[in-house]
């Protein structure tokens, strides 16, 4: 089969704790190793969250604690590619669960790949965005709009991007975003002042992400997913 002619699910959850997403992306690609075929890509949006990625450290966090607490973040220490950001509500949170293969396997590709589909939402709305040389994301000339980081083993992708739509962006002053003193940061709504609906950038992520990766995308339900993936459990413990 050709990557143009794979499946994959798109699941739009809404607002889901790190720690359950979490969970899902490790289900999700324990079964890929099994042979589940089919690539999904999760969108959805996050509870006030700070995590910390492999190449980061603590020292980029701004705020005790008893801050955090205060304003009910949690914080995360995970496996992904890139320095400290900030999930939370009016983000697009993205965690596309793919088997890479042939030319796709190539993890500078990849991370182009995402951009193109951030780059391509942004232009939808008529927000000029850029990469910037020698970092990951997307940007702005009021700052970075988009960040991303990535797990990749035995070349099934885990973690992915954010997208800042309407996010509260005080939230990025409890951290040094990315690891980048004095990058500044942007979501769609500061940009082109007024709200903009998070569901319906998610659903042209959805679009564009197909385009981009060439995937045959089918909406799905969480229901839907575990139902698949039962069922290819229940067919390898009878092979």
């Amino acid at each position: 089969m050709t990557s143009a002619g794979k499946t994959c699910y798109a699941l739009s959850l809404g607002s889901v704790e790190y720690r359950r997403a979490l969970e899902l992306q490790m289900q999700v690609c324990e079964m890929k190793k099994k042979g589940f075929r089919e690539d999904v890509l999760l969108l959805l949006e996050h509870p006030p969250t700070i995590t910390l990625g492999r190449n980061g450290g603590w020292h980029h966090l701004l705020a005790s604690k008893e801050g955090l607490a205060a304003r009910g973040v949690e914080c995360f220490e995970v496996d992904r590619g890139g320095d400290i950001t900030f999930h939370g509500p009016g983000q697009v949170v993205g965690y596309p669960l793919l088997q890479l293969e042939g030319r796709e396997r190539d993890v500078h590709r990849y991370m182009r790949c995402l951009e193109d589909v951030l780059l391509r939402v942004l232009e939808a709305y008529g927000i000029e965005s850029a990469r910037r040389e020698g970092l990951t994301g997307v940007w702005t000339g009021q700052g970075k709009i988009a960040a991303m980081g990535v797990h990749i083993s035995r070349w099934i992708t885990r973690h992915g991007f954010a997208l800042n739509v309407r996010t509260d962006l005080a939230y990025f002053d409890l951290i040094v975003p990315c690891g980048i003193a004095g990058a500044g940061i942007a979501s769609m709504s500061s940009i082109l002042r007024r709200n903009v609906e998070v569901q319906e950038v998610a659903d042209l992520l959805v679009e564009e992400f197909g385009s981009v990766f060439e995937r045959r995308v089918v909406r799905v339900s969480e229901g839907d997913l575990y139902k698949a993936m039962q069922t290819h459990a229940h067919q390898n413990a009878v092979a």
